[in-house]
């Protein structure tokens, strides 16, 4: 898996994510979307809504406003529930989710400096480093009094039942090697909570509200006091009366949206992945109570398909059920598909069976009644709502972490990004063999303007073929199109009217007419490489 530093690197370089406000230090976990960074998410929602709203009979789309009315909130329960636990640390201020401490402290660096070590006077030299604990972990207890640490060592191996091991005397100490992670982190925590940051001690967990606030109007004072949605999925159920009144949707049909939400996330991190303002790809899927198991499986079974087709690797992602205790308070079965990111395996999408809890809630607090009239048996019915969720951010960070391969080529480094053709930020780059021919570079502006017309094409002269070929599959694109002396002609020789493409893959190239290109280039975006190479021969690249 490639390592997350290495993904931030590109994105700066080839203008896929920026960190935000950068010139005047940057604001935590915001992110700016470059020129690539921005048709690869595009094609993402693209993709994304083609195939669950164009592609159906049975789903329509919804934009919500991003302020709702403050009842909204009350009523779907974030005011009262919405909220994690978090804990900071007394020496350096950092805060941390309760339920995330133990997991960054195991990647941090101090944490694996440490335990790499092999025994106690290694320790010890550790402890006191300019370079080892005094700089990662400065407010560790073993950093701040090792003496009073290795002082109420002299009886821990008695105490662990490791006498087998430290031999009789309890005044020896144990080998490190014996001890668990466990027991070594409490012997230089000194038994307390410890921050991933510098290794000081942690406060008791206290609640934090996930909720961001803002003041709607000119006047503080009088400002009505709502909230940026945390969610999209709250403004397609206080529309559920207006869709299903002007779509005549018959159920079970469901309600699409794209757009931001906002959490005041109190460990924001790991690039794009976690941030306090993201973007969402929601449906909610309304269907017949006592339908709902049956029609959450599909949609489970349906997302689950969705990414490999866009060229995750399958070994990457998975199914994981929520266990009861986990459970969100509306849910009565939830499934994420995770997928293996750098930081390790964590949720990409989830698909939670919602009952019908959110239109039960917003018709008692609203007053106006959310129901389905059922034709066959003349009845007004709550349905009941099935929720896929998934990120727009994390899902494009997702296939840009898949996508990067890193290759040997003639003894050098090729860095490549095997998009799918079509997530690729460029589908098509035109390059001049020669930049200082002008018939060759009319031709070639020429053909990037012709294939506009159908695909996101550019035109580059900036650098020598080979360099150019590199530049482009580093940002994952799929196809080079190189118009060359051959194709215009020369007092040698009379123009052939062909061009040669490339394939980022393979780097095999094949010669095609004019006249075809078009028709040839859609069969290569349909993945039919092989098709077209053995219909115009290959010529190794």
């Amino acid at each position: 898996m490639v390592d997350m530093d290495k993904i931030v690197s590109l994105s700066k370089r080839r203008g896929f994510i920026f960190q935000s406000s950068e010139i005047y230090g940057g604001l935590g976990s915001a992110w700016d979307y470059g020129p690539l960074g921005v048709e690869l998410k595009n094609n993402v929602k693209r993709l994304w809504w083609r195939d669950n709203v164009h592609l159906r009979d049975d789903m329509v789309g919804l934009d919500a406003a991003i302020t709702m009315h403050p009842k909204v909130w009350e009523a779907s329960g974030h005011l009262a529930s919405f909220a994690d636990p978090f804990t900071g640390c007394l020496d350096c201020g950092r805060h941390y989710r309760a339920d995330h401490v133990e997991e960054a402290r195991k990647n941090s660096k101090w944490w694996q400096s440490l335990k790499e070590l092999k025994d106690w006077p290694d320790v010890n030299r550790w402890a006191q480093s300019d370079k080892g604990g005094k700089k990662l972990a400065p407010n560790l207890p073993l950093v701040k009094n090792p003496d009073q640490i290795f002082q109420r060592m002299r009886g821990f191996s008695t105490n662990l039942n490791l006498t087998s091991v430290a031999g009789p005397d309890a005044h020896v100490l144990p080998e490190l090697q014996a001890l668990t992670e466990a027991m070594l982190l409490n012997i230089v925590a000194d038994g307390s909570s410890v921050c991933p940051n510098c290794g000081g001690k942690l406060s008791d967990p206290k609640p934090a509200s996930l909720m961001l606030k803002v003041g709607l109007g000119p006047v503080d004072e009088t400002a009505t006091q709502t909230y940026l949605r945390p969610e999209t999925a709250q403004g397609i159920f206080v529309n559920f009366d207006n869709v299903l009144q002007a779509s005549r949707k018959k159920l079970p049909f469901g309600i699409a949206q794209i757009g931001k939400a906002f959490r005041n996330e109190i460990t924001p991190g790991n690039f794009t992945f976690r941030t306090r303002e993201f973007e969402q790809m929601e449906i909610e899927f309304f269907v017949q109570p006592g339908t709902d198991e049956e029609w959450h499986q599909k949609w489970i079974d349906e997302r689950f398909a969705w990414y490999p087709r866009y060229g995750i690797r399958k070994e990457n992602i998975r199914l994981r059920e929520h266990e009861k205790d986990e459970l969100a308070h509306y849910a009565k079965r939830t499934a994420d598909i995770e997928y293996l990111f750098p930081m390790g395996w964590s949720e990409l999408e989830g698909i939670a069976n919602r009952t019908d809890y959110d239109l039960k809630q917003h018709s008692q607090f609203s007053g106006r009644a959310l129901e389905y009239f059922d034709e066959e048996s003349k009845q007004k019915i709550v349905p009941y709502v099935i929720e896929p969720s998934a990120g727009a951010d994390r899902s494009t960070l997702a296939f840009l972490v898949d996508a990067y391969h890193e290759e040997e080529v003639r003894g050098e480094k090729r860095v490549v990004l095997k998009f799918h053709p079509e997530l690729a930020p460029i589908k098509i780059a035109v390059l001049p063999l020669l930049k200082k021919n002008d018939r060759i570079v009319e031709t070639a502006k020429k053909l990037t303007a012709d294939l506009r017309r159908r695909w996101y094409a550019v035109y580059d002269d900036t650098a020598s073929i080979g360099r150019l070929y590199r530049r482009q599959d580093e940002v994952g694109t799929p196809f080079c199109v190189t118009v060359d002396v051959q194709t215009v002609g020369d007092e040698k020789a009379p123009a052939d009217e062909k061009v040669t493409i490339r394939d980022r893959n393979t780097m095999e190239q094949v010669r095609v007419s004019l006249s075809t290109l078009e028709s040839t280039i859609e069969k290569l975006m349909a993945g039919k490489w092989a098709e077209v190479a053995q219909e115009h021969g290959i010529k190794r690249g």
